[in-house]
């Protein structure tokens, strides 16, 4: 799409005749319609004014196709820190103008729904520090400590806030309706399993089984035989499951999940980075941080920033991720250990 094109698309969705948009602008109606028209283009000095008059960017006017547009915000909110209400507010509006294509619909709001996640997570990590600090100068004091429990993710003992049922019944009812789709079943099952709605659980594996025949489903009976005190059926699946041939990356990283939860942190680690060794490039710094974890909670500092640092390299030569906020919040967990 041109630039004439946008514009015109622009003034139509302001309800502006050419000739109220030149006089905003200072120019002439027949200069506004030779630009729609694709006989010319503003001179670039004009640019910014036209772009903050209609409150978009200058890259909008350029007029992008919504794929590119979308893949252009997808990249800005991922590497980015906290949002001010302003440029929140513009991310906002492009997304919501693009939702109205119906053919880019879905992942329109599939970005705001991340444009949202990532300002809770900023804030959340802001409600850390400060929390951090409230509980130090307030010596302890039970508000203190429990807001920032909150903002850590902390486990909550009262049930009625830890609890998934509105969640779980949502997923229910969309896997009832969407029985194929195995991301849906598999969230279901994490959740039911959080809960120890463990009956309900086991009901759901048939359907997984269904739809998927690789290590998901023992990965499930062994998290479920756990959570049921079942010890000696979660070992027995266990073997089985580092038995199974011809697997996916993930198996490995999967079976790297179990070992930690047992607090096996040796064989997870061997696991974790089995997984990596397996995958295809571009490969993800999911082990790399996961081991770094398991080194912290040894107490081996310098065994987790060798971690960090391998998941800097992986960052840098797999993705070609050399600056922005994920590399700094790796790089701040190194300050902190050195």
């Amino acid at each position: 799409m041109e630039m004439g094109k946008e514009i015109r698309r622009l003034r139509g969705a302001r309800g502006l005749t050419q000739e109220a948009l030149a006089a905003a602008l200072n120019v002439t109606a027949q200069t506004i319609s030779k630009w729609e028209c694709g006989n010319s283009v503003p001179d670039v000095q004009m640019l910014p004014e036209i772009a903050v008059y209609f409150g978009v960017t200058i890259d909008q006017l350029f007029a992008m196709t919504p794929e590119q547009q979308l893949d252009r915000l997808e990249n800005a909110i991922d590497d980015h820190g906290m949002y001010d209400e302003a440029e929140e507010r513009q991310l906002e509006q492009q997304l919501h103008a693009i939702a109205e294509n119906p053919a880019y619909a879905g992942r329109a709001e599939l970005m705001l729904t991340k444009l949202y996640n990532h300002q809770a997570e900023q804030c959340r990590l802001l409600a850390i520090e400060h929390g951090k600090t409230a509980a130090e100068k307030t010596d302890g004091d039970r508000d203190a400590l429990s807001e920032l429990a909150n903002a850590w993710g902390s486990y909550i003992p009262d049930w009625d806030y830890r609890n998934h049922h509105a969640l779980i019944a949502w997923y229910g009812e969309f896997c009832h309706r969407h029985p194929e789709n195995r991301a849906a079943v598999m969230w279901l099952l994490d959740n039911l399993i959080d809960d120890r709605r463990l009956a309900e659980a086991r009901a759901w594996l048939p359907k997984l089984e269904r739809i998927d025949n690789t290590f998901r489903t023992p990965m499930y009976k062994i998290l479920i035989a756990q959570a049921d005190g079942e010890t000696e059926e979660a070992d027995r699946l266990l073997r089985e499951l580092e038995a199974m041939e011809g697997q996916e990356w993930c198996w490995a990283v999967t079976l790297g999940d179990l070992y930690t939860q047992r607090q096996e942190y040796d064989r997870a680690v061997a696991w974790y980075q089995r997984g990596q060794d397996m995958q295809p490039s571009p490969k993800y710094i999911d082990s790399a941080r996961s081991i770094a974890h398991i080194r912290e909670i040894q107490g081996d500092r310098q065994g987790a920033i060798a971690a960090y640092r391998e998941e800097l390299r992986l960052m840098r030569e797999e993705w070609g991720i050399v600056s922005g906020e994920c590399r700094e919040e790796v790089e701040r967990a190194i300050r902190r250990l050195e």
